[in-house]
């Protein structure tokens, strides 16, 4: 499938949910969707048209935390990273796509564990990274955190 045949197909299903949807090249589209239609744009992608998912990837960006979805299309070489922004900073929620795909449990326990992203439905958000004595509540890769000196350099 071809990049422009993958934009047409989302578009076709998806007329109202996928918005900004771009190809940055002809092995790479970008599409943004809302955070309450990532699940069944994912079953589309995953399940319908058999899309490999890479992984997710987060971004704090000033005014909301990017989540970005990234799906292979193998025998094209296309990849489609569906992003997500989720506005509130206080208390950013998503829905969990492991019922899904089984494999996005490991990187949305990240994301919780290194921005502080709610997945909802998660079966184990225990931290995965981070050090046992963590202080509950930092996030180390939200723009807010500072890294302290060390005396011990």
């Amino acid at each position: 499938m071809s990049g422009k045949e993958l934009i047409a197909g989302l578009r076709e299903r998806f007329p109202d949910k996928v918005r900004d949807i771009f190809e940055k090249s002809k092995t790479r589209i970008y599409a943004t969707v809302d955070p309450g239609d990532i699940r069944e744009v994912v079953v589309f992608l995953f399940k319908g048209l058999g899309l490999r998912f890479n992984i997710a990837s987060a971004v704090d960006a000033f005014d909301a935390y990017e989540i970005l979805y990234h799906f292979a299309e193998d025998s094209s070489g296309v990849e489609l990273s569906v992003r997500v922004f989720l506005k509130d900073k206080n208390d950013p929620h998503i829905d969990s796509i492991t019922t899904i795909i089984k494999g996005a449990e490991w990187i949305e326990r990240e994301m919780h564990e290194l921005f502080g992203i709610e997945f909802d439905g998660h079966p184990n958000m225990k931290p995965l990274l981070l050090a046992d004595d963590w202080p509950k509540g930092v996030y180390p890769l939200r723009k807010e955190y500072k890294v302290e000196q060390r005396d011990d350099r």
